[in-house]
C-alpha cells in the first residue's frame, strides 16, 4: 500500500488506506520535474529509504518499519547538480550548495528520505525530495511532501515494508 499525495479541492491530502491527512507539497504543486529548484513535487511513486530524526526534539526514534538514523548538527544534503555528491547526504561544512538537515525550525525534526533520483542520480533531476514536518498553516515546501508531526508519526507507525510515497497530479 502506498501513501498517495493529491489535491483535494483547494488543499492537498495524503491518503494511506482508510487514513487521510491534510498535507503540503511544493510551491509549484505536483508536476513533472523539470529542473533543480523548480519547486515541483515530482509526479511518480518513490520508495521510502529511511527515516531521519532529531533525537534532541523527539527523544526516542519514531516507531517505523524503516531504518532510522539520528540527524547530527553537521548533517547536510547536497543539492548542487554539478557536484559528485548531488542528491546525497554530506557532512558540513560543505562548499557546494546544500540543505542543512539540522534546522532551526521544526520542519526537519522528522525526515523521510525518498528514493527519488537516487538510482542512478541524474544531475538536475531533483534532490532532497523528502516527506517531513509541515510548517504552520501547511505552507508550501521546496518540492517535498509534508504532514504535521502527529500525522507523520501516525503514518510511520502504520506504514508497512515496501510503502512508497506517490505524488499524483489528479487534475
Amino acid at each position: 500500500m502506498d501513501l498517495i499525495v493529491t489535491r483535494q479541492g483547494d488543499a492537498w491530502q495524503a491518503a494511506y488506506g482508510d487514513r487521510v491527512w491534510r498535507a503540503a507539497v511544493g510551491r509549484s504543486g505536483i508536476a513533472v520535474k523539470r529542473i533543480e529548484g523548480d519547486g515541483v513535487s515530482p509526479i511518480g511513486c518513490w520508495p521510502i529509504r529511511r527515516v531521519l530524526y532529531r533525537a534532541d526534539k523527539l527523544g526516542a526514534a519514531p516507531v517505523s518499519v524503516f531504518p532510522t538514523e539520528v540527524i547530527a548538527e553537521d548533517d547536510g544534503w547536497c543539492d548542487a547538480p554539478d557536484h559528485p555528491d548531488y542528491n546525497r547526504p554530506v557532512k558540513l561544512p560543505f562548499a557546494a550548495s546544500h540543505e542543512e538537515m539540522w534546522r532551526k525550525d521544526d520542519l526537519y525534526d522528522i525526515v523521510v528520505v525518498l528514493g527519488q533520483n537516487d538510482d542512478p542520480v541524474v544531475p538536475g533531476a531533483g534532490s532532497a525530495v523528502f516527506l517531513h514536518v509541515a510548517s504552520a498553516g501547511y505552507g508550501p515546501t521546496a518540492g517535498c511532501a509534508a504532514l504535521i508531526r502527529a500525522d507523520l508519526l501516525e503514518f510511520l507507525a502504520v506504514a508497512g515494508p515496501g510503502t512508497r510515497l506517490c505524488f499524483r497530479d489528479g487534475d
